[in-house]
C-alpha cells in the first residue's frame, strides 16, 4: 500500500511525534510511505525516521523562500505534483491549515483523503479567517479524524457537510513498552511537568501549588521540561517564589521517557488539549499523574479518572490538594502509577491503533 501523510513541520511536537511513530509502523509493515513537510522554513527531523520512508521537505523544492501568495501558490502546485507522481493508496493530513492545502492540491485525482483535526476546534482559539477556510475545504475530505469521541459532536457542529467523521486516539510508541519507572530508593523525589511553556499550558498554576505544598513536602522538587514563549516569566515567578533550589526549569529534552522513567510523579495543568501525548506517555511509564480534566484527552485517557487524578478545569485548591494526595502517600502513589500502565498499554498499544487506521482506511475504499 502507497501511503502519503502531510504535516506542517516535523519538529519537537506531538503531531510530529505521532506521525513518525505512525509512518514508522507503516513502513515496517512493507508499505511505501512519504512523508512530507510542508512548513515554508524547512528543517530537518526532530525524531528518529526509517530510512525505508520517503522523507520530503517542500520548502527544498520551492524556489521563492520568502512568504507571499505567489509561493504559497508554489507550494500547492508542487504538493499537487508529488502526489499526482506517487498515486497514493491513501493521503492522510495533520493540521488545520495542511489539511486546508491537502484538499486542495488533491482535488479531482484519485487518492482518497483523511484530514486530521489535532485538538478541539471549540476550545483552541484560531483566527476567523482559518475557521472559514476549514469550513469551506473539509467537506471534500473523504473523511475527518478527531482524537476522542467528546470531540466528535462538538465537530459535527462546527463543519457542516462532512462526509465521514471518525475518532481515533494517538498511539504508545512500541518503545515505551520496554521502560518502566525506577523503582530504585532516592533521597530526594521528583514532580514533573512536560511540554511548551506557553499560555495554555498553564505551567504556572503548577509552579503555585508546589510552592503551596514545598515545606510539606520537604523532600520533593519540581522539575519542569519544555521551552517557549513564556519561559523568562516562569523564570521569575520561581524567582519571585525563592524557590529556585526546589524548582528547576531544564528546558527541552529529545529523551522524555528516560526523564520519565526516573521521576516520581507527572502533573498536568493545561487549559485545553488535543490528545496530550506526555500524559499518556507518562501513564504508560507506570507514573501515578495528576491533570485538570480539561478539554480535550485527560478524561478519556484516565479512563475517567480511574487510572489518573483528574481536578476541575482551573481549580487550584483541586490541584493541591490532588499533588498533596499523590506526593504524600507512597502506597497511593505506587498503586496508581501501576493501574495507569496496565491501562493505557491495553488500550493505546500501537498495534491495536494501526488496526483501528485500517479500518478507517477500508471506509474511504483502500484495498487492504
Amino acid at each position: 500500500m502507497k501511503i502519503i501523510l502531510l504535516i506542517s513541520s516535523m519538529g519537537a511536537g506531538g503531531a510530529e511525534r505521532v506521525a513518525a511513530t505512525l509512518c514508522n509502523a507503516w513502513a515496517k509493515r512493507s508499505n511505501q510511505v512519504t512523508l512530507i513537510s510542508t512548513f515554508s522554513g524547512g528543517g530537518k527531523s526532530f525524531y528518529d525516521i526509517s530510512k525505508n520512508i520517503e522523507l520530503i521537505f517542500l520548502a527544498d523544492l520551492v524556489e521563492n523562500k520568502k512568504k507571499s501568495f505567489v509561493s504559497s501558490l508554489q507550494r500547492l502546485y508542487i504538493l499537487r505534483r508529488l502526489i499526482s507522481i506517487r498515486q497514493a493508496d491513501v493521503i492522510v493530513s495533520f493540521l488545520s491549515n495542511v489539511n486546508i492545502a491537502a484538499v486542495i492540491a488533491s482535488a479531482f485525482l484519485k487518492s482518497p483523503l483523511i484530514i486530521c483535526e489535532r485538538s478541539d476546534p471549540s476550545s483552541q482559539p484560531v483566527s476567523r479567517l482559518l475557521r472559514v477556510a476549514c469550513k469551506l475545504t473539509y467537506r471534500y475530505a473523504d473523511m475527518l479524524t478527531v482524537q476522542t469521541d467528546s470531540v466528535v459532536k462538538k465537530v459535527d457542529q462546527i463543519y457542516s457537510g462532512i462526509k465521514l467523521l471518525r475518532a481515533i486516539p494517538n498511539p504508545l510508541p512500541d518503545a515505551i513498552v520496554s521502560i518502566k519507572k525506577n523503582l530504585i530508593a532516592k533521597r530526594r523525589k521528583s514532580l514533573l511537568s512536560l511540554g511548551r511553556l506557553s499560555d495554555e499550558k498553564q505551567v504556572e498554576l503548577i509552579i503555585a501549588a508546589f510552592a503551596k505544598l514545598a515545606f510539606r513536602c520537604a523532600d520533593w522538587d519540581l522539575h519542569v521540561y519544555g521551552d517557549g514563549p513564556l519561559k523568562n516569566n516562569i523564570l521569575q515567578q520561581i524567582a519571585s517564589l525563592d524557590m529556585q533550589n526546589r524548582i528547576f526549569l531544564k528546558g527541552r529534552t529529545s529523551e522524555p521517557w528516560q526523564i520519565m522513567a526516573n521521576a516520581d510523579a507527572y502533573v498536568m495543568a493545561s487549559r485545553f488539549e488535543g490528545f496530550p501525548n506526555a500524559l499518556l506517555e507518562a501513564m504508560g511509564v507506570g507514573l501515578p499523574c495528576v491533570a485538570f480534566d480539561c478539554p480535550s484527552g485527560p478524561r478519556e485517557i484516565s479512563n475517567d479518572g480511574k487510572d489518573a487524578l483528574l481536578v476541575d478545569l482551573n481549580d487550584q485548591q483541586g490541584l493541591i490538594t490532588a499533588l498533596e494526595k499523590v506526593m504524600s502517600d507512597e502506597v497511593f502513589r505506587d498503586d496508581l502509577g501501576n493501574r495507569a500502565r496496565k491501562s493505557v498499554l491495553s488500550r493505546y498499544s500501537l498495534a491495536s491503533i494501526l488496526n483501528r487506521w485500517d479500518e478507517l482506511f477500508q471506509q474511504v475504499g483502500v484495498a487492504m
